[in-house]
């Protein structure tokens, strides 16, 4: 028993007593906090602010849309919105076939722009 309480001394108590200092005169015990400031402003600035700034663009885009628009859902299927009843989304993927999806699952719509630059990509293709 006499071994083990030597041994934890040495492997324990000893280190941590290395490691312990003094505060020198003139640094507050605040001083200490001053990475993990910039370390959280850092997070928020890159990592939350656009995260939640990309949230609000897709949720003002899932809101905006209307009857006719073209939509690329999730599963990457292009689909035309015949309805929206909340947030059950009823599209149109081929003729006279509709499904429900839900409003979620709508990544993006396409615009007029969109389409026209998507038919010239065989043409430039080609060059």
């Amino acid at each position: 028993m006499k071994k083990f309480f030597s041994l934890f001394i040495v492997f324990f108590m000893i280190p941590s007593l290395a490691f312990a200092q003094v505060s020198p005169k003139g640094l507050s015990s605040l001083s200490g906090l001053l990475p993990l400031v910039f370390i959280f402003v850092f997070f928020y600035l890159f990592l939350m602010r656009p995260q939640q700034k990309k949230a609000k663009e897709h949720r003002n885009l899932l809101n905006s849309l209307k009857k006719d628009d073209r939509v690329i859902t999730a599963g990457g299927v292009y689909a035309t919105v015949s309805s929206v009843k909340g947030n059950i989304v009823e599209v149109k993927v081929s003729n006279d076939v509709y499904i429900q999806i839900a409003k979620q699952s709508i990544s993006a719509v396409i615009t007029k722009k969109d389409e026209e630059i998507a038919a010239k990509i065989p043409e430039l293709a080609k060059k």
